[in-house]
């Protein structure tokens, strides 16, 4: 049986990027979130941010929940 090793590495990179960035994006986002309970200046901003980084992580997340379960998958069509 042939291995198709070009396929297992684009698995494994995809795989470790996309750990990165998930991880990343809500480190970002627990940052920010400190940062705005301690400073007064841009507050807002900084809850927004951080907000906005949840957000990211959680719908790469979900778009990796849905490629993953097929039945998810064909209902979202793809």
């Amino acid at each position: 049986m042939m291995v198709e090793w070009i396929a297992f590495v684009q698995v494994g990179v995809v795989t470790i990027l996309a750990a990165l960035v998930i991880v990343g994006l809500y480190g970002l986002g627990v940052r920010l979130q400190a940062v705005a309970e301690d400073e007064d200046r841009n507050r807002t901003l900084h809850r927004v941010g951080s907000w906005a980084c949840f957000v990211v992580s959680g719908i790469v997340v979900l778009f990796g929940i849905v490629l993953i379960v097929p039945a998810l998958s064909k209902l979202v069509g793809l």
